[in-house]
C-alpha cells in the first residue's frame, strides 16, 4: 500500500520524487518525476508547472500512483515501460518489455532516410510512389516515421521476435506499415531489387560489452542488443547483404551502429564492388553514427548472380 492516503501539494510530490530518483541513479531525476506525474495527472509537463507554482493539489488517488511509480523508476524500470510510450519524431510509440526502446540518435537515421527520398522524389515523377523497408524494425520507430512523414512512400517492416512484433503491429497498423514476422536474413525472393529505400537499427553491440544503464541492461531484450562476434558486426554485415538484394539498382540503404563501427563498415562498403557513394553519417552531438550506400546493381547481371 502506498505510503501516503492524503491529498498532497504538486511542488512537494515533485521534490520528494526527484530526491528518491537521484537517490537511486536515476541519470534525469527532475525530468523523470515530471513526466510520471504529469503521465498520471494527464497533463502536459508545461501545465504541471503551473500547478507546482500555484501549490495546487493532487488527489489521494493520484498522489499514490504517483508514489508507486516513482518507487518502480527508483528500481531502474525503464521511464517508457512504466508510462507506455515513446516518443520518437512526430510520433508516440507503444512499447513495453520484450521490445527496444528507441533512442534519440536514431531520429537522424530516420532524417537522413527521409532526406534521400526527398532527393529520390526530386528526380522522378509525382506519381511516384518509392518502395522502402525497415530491417529489425523493433518498435516499428524507423518505419513509422517514413511513413508518416513521407506519405507517399510504401513501408515495410521485418522483425524476428514475437514480442517486438506485437509491439511493432500496435503502431505500425494506423500508419498503413505492412509487419512481416521472419528473419531479416532470409528475405523471400519476390523481394529482391523491388526496393527503393532499405534502412535499419539493428543490433551491434559486441558480446562482451555489457551495457552500463540498468535500463538497457536488464529491460532490453538480447536479440536487439548484441550483433554477434567479438565486434558486433554479424548483423550489420548481415543487412548490408539484405539490402544488396533487397534494393533495386540505384537504391540506398543506411543502417545505425556505434561510433566505433563506423570506420570498419565503411571500408567494408567500400570494398564491394556492388556499393558505391558510402558515407558516414553523424548524429547530433557529432559522432558518427550511421553508414549509409547506394546499390549499383547492373540489372543486366541477373538475380542469380546476386543469390550467389
Amino acid at each position: 500500500m502506498a505510503a501516503h492516503s492524503a491529498a498532497r501539494e504538486a511542488d512537494q510530490l515533485l521534490s520528494e520524487a526527484t530526491a528518491r530518483l537521484h537517490a537511486a541513479g536515476v541519470p534525469s531525476p527532475r525530468v523523470d518525476a515530471e513526466i510520471l506525474t504529469a503521465h498520471v495527472l494527464g497533463v502536459s509537463r508545461g501545465r504541471l508547472a503551473a500547478m507546482a507554482l500555484a501549490g495546487s493539489a493532487v488527489p489521494a488517488s493520484q498522489a499514490d500512483r504517483i508514489t508507486e511509480l516513482i518507487a518502480e523508476r527508483a528500481e531502474r524500470i525503464p521511464l517508457q515501460h512504466l508510462t507506455g510510450l515513446a516518443p520518437f519524431r512526430h510520433l508516440e510509440l507503444r512499447v513495453g518489455p520484450g521490445v527496444f526502446i528507441p533512442r534519440p540518435e536514431t531520429e537522424q537515421v530516420a532524417q537522413a532516410a527521409l532526406d534521400q527520398l526527398g532527393r529520390m522524389a526530386a528526380q522522378r515523377p509525382a506519381s511516384w510512389r518509392p518502395r522502402v523497408i525497415d530491417l529489425g524494425t523493433g518498435s516499428g520507430a524507423l518505419a513509422g516515421a517514413i511513413a508518416a512523414e513521407h506519405p507517399s512512400a510504401e513501408v515495410h517492416a521485418v522483425e524476428l521476435s514475437p514480442q517486438a512484433a506485437a509491439w511493432a503491429q500496435l503502431n505500425l497498423d494506423p500508419l498503413g506499415v505492412t509487419l512481416h514476422q521472419q528473419d531479416l536474413r532470409e528475405v523471400p525472393e519476390d523481394w529482391e531489387a523491388s526496393f527503393d529505400v532499405v534502412v535499419s537499427n539493428p543490433p551491434y553491440i559486441p558480446a562482451g560489452m555489457v551495457p552500463r544503464e540498468a535500463e538497457v541492461r536488464v529491460h532490453d531484450p538480447e536479440l536487439a542488443l548484441y550483433g554477434g562476434g567479438d565486434d558486433g558486426l554479424t548483423m550489420p554485415r548481415a543487412v548490408i547483404e539484405t539490402a544488396k538484394r533487397l534494393l533495386k539498382p540505384g537504391g540506398w540503404f543506411i543502417l545505425e551502429h556505434a561510433e566505433v563501427q563506423a570506420d570498419s563498415l565503411a571500408e567494408h562498403c567500400r570494398r564491394d564492388p556492388r556499393l558505391s557513394e558510402v558515407s558516414t553519417h553523424q548524429d547530433l552531438t557529432g559522432r558518427d553514427r550511421a553508414t549509409s550506400a547506394v546499390a549499383d546493381l547492373d540489372p543486366a547481371a541477373g538475380v542469380e548472380e546476386w543469390r550467389a
